[in-house]
C-alpha cells in the first residue's frame, strides 16, 4: 500500500511541465521602462509582509486547536501574541510601502475604484470558497456515504467522485465567461456569477443531511458555475484597471489577496463549524454511546474530547468511533451485543448528523453573505480613470521639466497622468464601453 505522502508527488510533474512551458512559451509583451539607476528591492516591505502574514496564519492554525479545556484556542496567549504581532507588522508594512520608491505593493493602485472593488470581491470569494471543499468532504465522508452503505475505507475515493460537478461547473463556466467578458464587460458577468454562487449556498442550507444526490450535484454545479462566471471577468477587470507597466505588481497583489483569503477561509470555516458542534455534539455523543451499553465513564470521556476530534475523525477512512474510543481500548470498550451496531455504517453518522448540520447552517450562511458582498463590490466597480502610479525617473521622463498639461492627460486627482494603455474593448475599469457610457450618463 502506498504511503499517504505519495499524494504530494502528483504535483511534481505538473510543476515541472508548468515551469518548462512558461520558460519556452511565455514572451514579454510590455516595453521595460528606461532607467538610469539599478532597481531597488523593497527588502523591508518583503520582510514585514512575509513575517506579519505568516504570524497571522500560524495564529489561525493554532486557534483551531483546543486550549485548557476549551473547544478552540483563540484565548491562548500565544495565539493572541501572534495575531497582535502579525497585524502590527502588516501596519508597519503599509507605512514602509508609502515611503519606498519601488514598493512591493503599489498602494497607489487602490485609488482606482475598479482595482479596489475587484480585489475586495476576490478576497471575499476566496474566503467563501477556501473552506467549502473541506466541509463538503466531511459531509460526504462522515455522514452521507456511510448512511448510503459505503464502507469507511472507500469514502475518500467516492467523496472525490461525488464532488466532480463542482469542478465541472468551474471548468465549463470559466472559459465561457472569459470570452463573454471580453465582448460585454466584466461587471454584469461577475455580479451575476456571485448571485448564482450565493444562491447555491442557500440551496445547500435547505438540503436535509441525508439528501438526494442529484439535488446536491445540481447545487454544487451551480456553485462552480457561479465561481467560474466570476473569476475570469474579475481578473480581467483588475488587470484592465492598471497601466501596462504596473500589471506585474497588480497581478502579484491580486494573487496575494486570493491566496491569503483561501488560507484564512479554512480558519474561519472550521472555527464556525467547531463552535456549532461544541454546542450540541457532546450531549448527543454521550447519550448515543450510553444507549449502546458503553459505560458512563467511557462515554463521558469520548464526549468530552474536543469537537475537532470528531470532525477530523470523519475523513480518516476508518470507523470514527474506533478513533474516538482509542484511549479506552477502541471497540473493545463496547459491549459485544452492541459492537456490530456501533461499528456499523449508521451509528456515528446519525449521532453526528444533527450537530454537524447545525454547524453547516452557520458556515453556509456566512459563505452566502460573503458571496453577496463580492457581488455588491462587483456591481459598484464603476468607471474610474486609470492613473500611472509608479515613481517616475526624472532623468528619463520625457516630460521632465515641462509645465503641467491641461489637455485631459491628468488623473482624477490632477496630480498624475492618466495611462492611455487600456485593455482593448474595455473601459478604464475592465468593463465594456457601453457600461462606461452608462456610468457617465448615470
Amino acid at each position: 500500500m502506498l504511503d499517504w505522502r505519495a499524494v504530494f508527488w502528483v504535483n511534481v510533474p505538473v510543476g515541472v511541465f508548468g515551469t518548462l512551458w512558461a520558460y519556452l512559451r511565455l514572451r514579454e509583451t510590455s516595453t521595460p521602462r528606461r532607467r538610469t539607476t539599478r532597481p531597488r528591492i523593497d527588502w523591508w516591505g518583503n520582510i514585514t509582509f512575509a513575517v506579519g502574514l505568516s504570524a497571522v496564519l500560524v495564529a489561525v492554525t493554532l486557534g483551531l486547536q483546543p486550549y485548557h479545556g476549551q473547544a478552540m484556542g483563540w484565548l491562548n496567549p500565544q495565539v493572541l501574541a501572534l495575531l497582535g504581532g502579525g497585524v502590527a507588522l502588516l501596519a508597519v508594512f503599509v507605512r514602509v510601502e508609502h515611503r519606498h520608491p519601488e514598493p512591493m505593493f503599489e498602494l497607489g493602485l487602490f485609488r482606482s475604484r475598479a482595482f479596489t472593488a475587484g480585489n475586495l470581491a476576490g478576497l471575499a470569494v476566496s474566503v467563501a470558497r477556501g473552506g467549502l471543499q473541506f466541509m463538503m468532504i466531511m459531509w460526504l465522508q462522515g455522514i452521507w456515504l456511510p448512511l448510503h452503505g459505503y464502507d469507511y475505507d472507500d469514502t475518500p475515493l467516492w467523496a472525490g467522485i461525488y464532488l466532480l460537478p463542482l469542478t465541472a461547473g468551474v471548468l465549463v463556466a470559466g472559459p465561457v465567461s472569459g470570452y463573454l467578458s471580453d465582448r460585454f464587460g466584466a461587471r454584469g458577468l461577475s455580479t451575476s456569477g456571485m448571485a448564482v454562487f450565493s444562491a447555491s449556498f442557500v440551496g445547500l442550507m435547505l438540503l436535509p443531511v441525508s439528501f438526494s444526490y442529484w439535488m446536491f450535484a445540481l447545487l454544487i454545479a451551480m456553485n462552480g458555475i457561479g465561481a467560474g462566471m466570476f473569476a475570469a471577468p474579475n481578473s480581467s477587470a483588475i488587470m484592465g484597471a492598471v497601466p501596462a507597466d504596473q500589471r506585474g505588481v497588480a497581478s502579484g497583489m491580486r494573487a496575494t489577496f486570493q491566496n491569503s483569503g483561501t488560507a484564512l477561509s479554512i480558519g474561519v470555516f472550521f472555527s464556525l463549524m467547531i463552535a456549532g458542534l461544541a454546542a450540541t455534539l457532546p450531549n448527543a455523543l454521550d447519550d448515543g454511546l450510553r444507549a449502546q451499553g458503553v459505560s458512563a465513564t467511557v462515554a463521558q470521556h469520548a464526549s468530552s474530547l474536543p469537537p475537532v476530534s470528531s470532525l477530523f475523525a470523519t475523513v480518516l477512512g476508518v470507523n470514527p468511533i474506533e478513533h474516538l474510543l482509542a484511549d479506552d481500548g477502541g471497540l473493545a470498550a463496547v459491549p459485544a451485543a452492541h459492537r456490530a451496531t456501533v461499528s456499523g455504517h449508521e451509528f456515528f453518522p446519525r449521532l453526528l448528523a444533527g450537530p454537524f448540520h447545525h454547524g453547516l447552517l452557520i458556515v453556509f450562511g456566512v459563505a452566502a453573505g460573503l458571496g453577496l458582498l463580492a457581488g455588491l463590490s462587483s456591481l459598484l466597480r464603476g468607471a474610474t480613470p486609470v492613473t500611472s502610479v509608479h515613481r517616475a525617473d526624472p532623468a528619463t521622463s520625457p516630460d521632465a521639466g515641462a509645465a503641467p498639461r491641461d489637455d485631459g492627460e491628468q488623473g482624477h486627482d490632477g496630480a498624475e497622468p492618466v495611462a492611455r494603455n487600456q485593455v482593448a474593448g474595455d473601459g478604464a475599469d475592465g468593463v465594456s464601453p457601453a457600461e462606461s457610457k452608462a456610468d457617465r450618463s448615470g
